[in-house]
């Protein structure tokens, strides 16, 4: 399949997926490394397509979303601190879009996460240990934030509430 062909056919499977399309589980469908898929996700970020690479794998987003996008400041101390926040996040129905630092240097760095569910944590925090990465809030000793997206107004101040009540949230 020639690398054009291939890129569709990309963007075709991960629209259908359902779900997000690990590089590995791309290379094996179209028989090529996942390097070259990687460079095919670039090439078509360079036309425009907006794919998301996610710690579960390549999304498309859907332009309607299923609630609103909020942003809030965070902070949290190493560990199992981290786990906790998410978990607090997740269990209240909202989706954890990305994690955004301010660096001294690069200015603003965002890791985009997509997580939805208990499971969806355990795989980033196991992803972390794996690695033996460190999350981006260690670069800002722990001040991060997040776009996050909440069913209702109702279920975005009760997150408000819940992270205060923790001390997570950093208030203006």
């Amino acid at each position: 399949m020639k690398g054009k062909n291939r890129r569709s056919a990309i963007v075709e499977a991960i629209k259908k997926a359902g779900k997000p399309m690990k590089g590995t589980e791309l290379s094996k469908k179209y028989g090529v490394s996942r390097q070259v898929i990687v460079q095919d996700i670039a090439l078509l970020r360079a036309e425009g397509k907006e794919i998301i690479a996610t710690p579960q794998g390549y999304i498309i987003p859907e332009k309607q979303g299923k609630g609103r996008q909020k942003t809030i400041v965070t902070r949290h101390n190493k560990g199992t601190d981290l786990k906790k926040e998410l978990t607090l996040m997740v269990d209240l129905g909202v989706v954890i879009v990305d994690v955004i630092v301010e660096h001294p240097v690069y200015g603003e760095i965002r890791g985009n996460l997509n997580i939805n569910s208990r499971l969806d944590i355990e795989n980033f925090m196991n992803q972390l240990e794996k690695q033996e990465a460190k999350p981006l809030a260690e670069l800002t000793d722990g001040v991060h934030m997040h776009t996050i997206e909440v069913p209702s107004e109702a279920v975005y101040e009760q997150l408000l509430k819940v992270l205060r009540k923790n001390h997570y949230l950093i208030e203006g």
